[in-house]
């Protein structure tokens, strides 16, 4: 897990990172390493794909600020939110205000701060603190991280963000690109054309 879950993570990134509405909603949530409690940063859309994460030790302006450079970096003039939606914490006012000024957020995004719409990102909380709850706490940032972005990262499949490479649409799809990730495998093309020639059979 601490070895492949980085990687799983930065090979299917473009895959299943593909954010459908402008509307994004941002929280926190606790995550225990070493004894003390850190602070998991995830943002979500208004119809609950994920759209990314980032752990921290700190809940202040630096944290906010970096985790909301790392969820617009790279994304395409189109997958840009309109709006987001955090909690009444000033940390990301701050944030939001100084990545503007830097050019890496657009000016228009506007900033919500309304309770009730991040009932969505608050509840999509429980399944990575369900499965965190086996660990029992982790030991380090380091191994924390790996092992959450390894969640996160299947979680995402699970709710079918890479349904367009999933092309039979089940768990075994879901091994199957992660397997070509890796060069595993017939490619996606390969794959296609022995699934047509199945399903036409079956006809």
């Amino acid at each position: 897990m601490q070895r492949y879950a980085p990687e799983i993570e930065k090979r299917l990134r473009w895959h299943w990172r593909r954010p459908r509405s402008g509307s994004w909603r941002v929280d926190e949530t606790y995550v225990k390493v070493r004894g003390k409690w850190s602070y998991l940063y995830r943002a979500i859309d208004k119809l609950g794909d994920t759209i990314d994460f980032y752990l921290s030790p700190t809940r202040n302006t630096m944290a906010a600020k970096r985790f909301l450079a790392k969820a617009l970096r790279g994304l395409k003039d189109w997958e840009q939110p309109e709006v987001i939606n955090t909690d009444k914490a000033p940390t990301y006012a701050a944030a939001l205000a100084e990545l503007k000024a830097e050019g890496k957020c657009p000016k228009d995004t506007q900033h919500r701060q309304v309770k009730y719409l991040n009932n969505i990102v608050e509840a999509d909380h429980g399944k990575p603190k369900q499965l965190n709850r086996p660990v029992r706490g982790f030991k380090s940032m380091k191994t924390a991280y790996a092992t959450i972005k390894g969640f996160e990262v299947m979680r995402a499949l699970r709710k079918g963000q890479a349904a367009i490479f999933n092309l039979t649409r089940d768990i075994l799809g879901e091994a199957r690109l992660i397997g070509r990730a890796f060069g595993l495998g017939a490619c996606a093309l390969t794959e296609a054309v022995q699934l047509v020639g199945e399903r036409l059979e079956a006809a």
